[in-house]
């Protein structure tokens, strides 16, 4: 009996440990560094990170993107973007404009070395670039995208 009882436990355990980790394909983390909390988040589909309105991935993400990983300044408005694009383009809100000059703070793995001077596209108010290895964005710190 003894044992039987310590299998359920265990199963138990895993069950719970499995359903935080995979809770529907949302993946976050918060940490903090020296230049403020970040959080990253990351999404199976474009409409999955529409959903999570803690998170507030932008309207222009087309929702079949996939792959989809955000880096994000809790304290403040920075935010960098990757996602594989879906069969969907940009959208027609997003125009051709400039680069951006200031280069992020914020720091990820899967993100290029200064990819912000690459991007061609401004998508409301985050700079765009589209790559062969998937769709970048990067909205800078500024005081009038810190509601946003």
């Amino acid at each position: 009996m003894k044992n039987a009882s310590g299998k359920v436990a265990v199963l138990a355990a895993a069950i719970a440990a499995a359903a935080t980790v995979s809770a529907c394909g949302v993946d976050d983390s918060l940490k903090e560094t020296s230049n403020g909390h970040v959080k990253e988040v990351s999404y199976d589909t474009g409409k999955a990170g529409k959903d999570d309105a803690a998170a507030r991935l932008p309207s222009w993400v087309p929702d079949d993107a996939h792959s989809v990983k955000e880096v994000i300044r809790t304290t403040g408005s920075e935010r960098l973007l990757r996602y594989q694009a879906g069969g969907a383009d940009l959208p027609g809100a997003c125009q051709p404009g400039p680069a951006e000059t200031k280069p992020p703070t914020l720091t990820a793995s899967w993100w290029p070395n200064a990819e912000h001077q690459r991007m061609n596209k401004v998508c409301d108010g985050w700079h765009v670039a589209v790559e062969t290895d998937g769709v970048f964005a990067y909205r800078a710190e500024t005081v009038a995208n810190a509601d946003k």
